[in-house]
């Protein structure tokens, strides 16, 4: 990476309509903020950008609940996302917000620049309409019952009983959630913008250009939408809460939020620039400008194919060089739910761990879902802590400062003869600056901070090769030796931790009584000179106790009694009659599972070897988001042994294996009450 490059970084804009989680923190905030100070740290010209999405329909919705305006609830939310990063680390150079009047007239006169250049297209569509409250009604404001699994209160967009992603012509017995009226069909206009006019740019740009350099899980979402085909998407919506159409025939109607929100990243721009003298435009048109867009998985589609669309279309902007989007975090082996508080709050964290930031920095980085979904525990946040945070890195500082205040005046001694330890630990400190830059560069942040915690354990492990409590009675010179390089250890820990324990590292140049100082060039070993005054080091970590944990336990299954408490199990419509007949053409048998494995390439299903008794047969079940391999194995089931077989994924599928859906959406075996023979017909 050249000494000259520069960056615009964006973070995916908070929607202000509750508090921060871990997830948010880990798909996102954590990874973008460790990026930006390693960018810093080498002196790059760059400029961090973020603030609170602000329009939608959850924002109206959330609103009428509580009987206050939008503008109310954005601004309640806006300051408690603000303050909570600002107390976690979060380096933005500004976090700023789409209601405010910069963003209204950028997002409008966006709007205008594709409108000037016939960029749009304009439908006519019926859409759902309350007379009642002489309103149109978007997604989120028809409520029916779900096709899927009958749940009565799944919205014109989502089920959130079962998940599934619906069109509110779908719902049965739709009405509105204004008025409770069932809604009446009436016409209506609408921008467009045809994505579909961009397949073939988009192929070359993403499926030509970024194959290599993208993560897989973009590349791969990317590259499945533009295969399925493109189609026009609304640009403009019926609502009163929003930046307002600036077309005289539009009154009444804002831009759609998935179109003004990712124009806050450029909003966000102009204010810092005129508040820093600085001209906006460098930072979005620069043809030397790289622009990296910080993402969880659900924004992938919007940053990678939408809003380059956008930007292409206006003709002016800089495309994204990199869109380095994270899977999902679970909590506790179960997914992170808002409607469900199922969640760790960030203020709420802060409120309960205080001067703890840098301790969950570290174990969202260290599980960070940068492949696949991760599970965040709280027994491993108290390992991690405890075990390595304290242990090997907490440790090794205050041993290195304590020997050397006691036994050299606190200050740091001479170095002189080299031996192999020496020569070993100076290989480490030489090497890894350079192999954590490696890995952030290419987005690895896992990767960067096992090197960086390994650099701690190489630390502690020279002290115990080395013995130097012994060695100062022995022969203090090559004792003085040991702890010079012990300090220059120290040192390299400071500007290293930077990205990750921001808190931290600002504590250890304090006790090493040094400036922050830029990364360190390969084979610097001489950070801190012969003769420095050392500080009196104090703890870094404390130790976490089980109390402490289990109190975050309780409160968790708190939540879970009064989630339980609330489900009531609704009533699936039954599906068509059928005559006895019908019935007995399907042939069940008792099988066991005897192998068990993941399907590459896919989400939900899982390939398992059944022996049915008298054959042994290979069934594809889509329940990988449920079991792992290794939960199914041994368990007995229920199978339909007569179902046409079936291709999937490149196998063939020779039967169904039976489950069933609970209460939470878990799906559940079918499994006879006792051992039975395998092969046993189920009557």
């Amino acid at each position: 990476m050249s000494k000259e490059k520069s960056y615009t970084v964006t973070a995916a804009l908070p929607y202000a309509n509750g508090p921060v989680h871990i997830g948010h923190l880990a798909g996102v905030y954590v990874p973008a903020d460790i990026f930006v100070r390693f960018q810093r740290s080498n002196k790059k010209e760059i400029v961090f950008v973020c603030g609170s999405d602000e329009h939608g329909v959850p924002i109206t919705l959330r609103a009428r609940k509580e009987g206050v305006s939008p503008q109310e609830i954005v601004d309640k939310y806006h300051d408690m996302i603000r303050e909570s990063f600002e107390k976690f680390g979060i380096s933005f150079d500004i976090y700023s917000r789409t209601s405010s009047p910069t963003h209204h007239q950028t997002a409008s006169e966006f709007f205008t620049n594709l409108d000037n250049k016939n960029k749009f297209t304009i439908q006519d569509s019926e859409q759902y309409f309350d007379p009642s409250a002489n309103q149109f009604l978007a997604d989120r404001y028809i409520i029916g019952t779900c096709p899927k699994c009958g749940f009565d209160n799944a919205y014109g967009d989502q089920c959130e009983k079962c998940g599934s992603t619906l069109s509110p012509s779908e719902l049965k017995n739709p009405r509105s959630a204004l008025s409770g009226d069932a809604p009446i069909l009436k016409n209506t206009k609408h921008w467009f913008i045809p994505l579909n006019e961009y397949e073939k740019w988009l192929t070359e740009w993403i499926i030509k250009g970024h194959k290599s350099d993208w993560k897989t899980n973009v590349y791969g979402q990317c590259k499945s939408w533009i295969d399925q085909g493109l189609n026009p998407r609304a640009v403009t919506r019926d609502l009163d809460w929003g930046v307002p159409v600036p077309l005289k025939e539009a009154e009444g109607k804002v831009l759609y939020v998935w179109f003004d929100a990712p124009i806050g990243y450029i909003s966000a721009t102009k204010e810092w620039a005129e508040a820093n003298n600085k001209n906006w435009e460098d930072y979005w048109k620069a043809k030397d400008r790289s622009l990296i867009h910080f993402i969880g998985k659900d924004n992938i589609v919007f940053h990678c194919i939408i809003f380059p669309i956008m930007l292409k279309a206006h003709g002016e902007y800089i495309l994204p060089e990199n869109v380095p989007a994270n899977e999902f975090l679970n909590l506790e082996g179960d997914k992170i739910s808002t409607s469900r508080n199922w969640a760790v709050w960030l203020h709420e964290y802060l409120e309960e761990f205080p001067e703890k930031q840098d301790v969950l920095r570290y174990v969202l980085c260290a599980n960070a879902p940068e492949s696949k979904d991760n599970d965040f525990t709280w027994k491993d946040f108290q390992a991690r802590n405890n075990n390595e945070l304290a242990a090997i890195l907490g440790n090794f500082v205050k041993r290195a400062l304590d020997f050397t205040n006691k036994n050299f005046d606190g200050k740091v001694p001479e170095r002189g003869e080299l031996f192999d330890p020496e020569k070993e630990i100076i290989k480490k400190i030489e090497e890894t600056p350079s192999l954590i830059a490696k890995a952030i560069e290419t987005y690895k942040f896992r990767e960067a901070l096992a090197l960086f915690i390994d650099l701690a354990r190489a630390g502690n492990k020279y002290l115990a090769e080395t013995e130097p409590w012994k060695l100062v009675k022995e022969n203090k010179e090559r004792a003085a030796t040991v702890m010079n390089l012990a300090i220059q250890t120290v040192a390299n820990l400071a500007i290293l931790s930077e990205p990750f324990l921001p808190f931290t590292s600002k504590k250890v140049f304090s006790v090493l009584n040094l400036e922050s100082k830029s990364w360190p060039e390969s084979g610097t070993i001489q950070l801190v000179e012969t003769g420095q005054i050392l500080n009196t080091a104090e703890v870094l970590f404390s130790k976490i106790e089980d109390q402490d944990i289990q109190k975050q336990l309780d409160k968790l299954e708190n939540t879970k009694t009064e989630n339980s408490s609330k489900i009531t199990t609704q009533a699936i419509p039954m599906k068509d009659e059928i005559v006895f007949d019908d019935f007995m053409k399907v042939d069940l048998r008792t099988g066991t599972i005897i192998g068990a494995e993941k399907v590459d390439k896919s989400k939900k299903l899982l390939k398992l070897e059944v022996d049915l008794g008298f054959e042994k047969r290979t069934i594809l079940s889509g329940i990988s988001e449920h079991y792992s391999p290794e939960e199914v194995m041994g368990k007995q089931v229920s199978v339909v042994i007569n179902l046409a077989p079936r291709k999937m994924m490149g196998f063939e599928s020779k039967g169904m294996i039976l489950l069933a859906e609970n209460e939470e959406g878990k799906l559940v075996f079918v499994t006879p009450e006792k051992d039975i023979d395998n092969g046993s017909v189920i009557r």
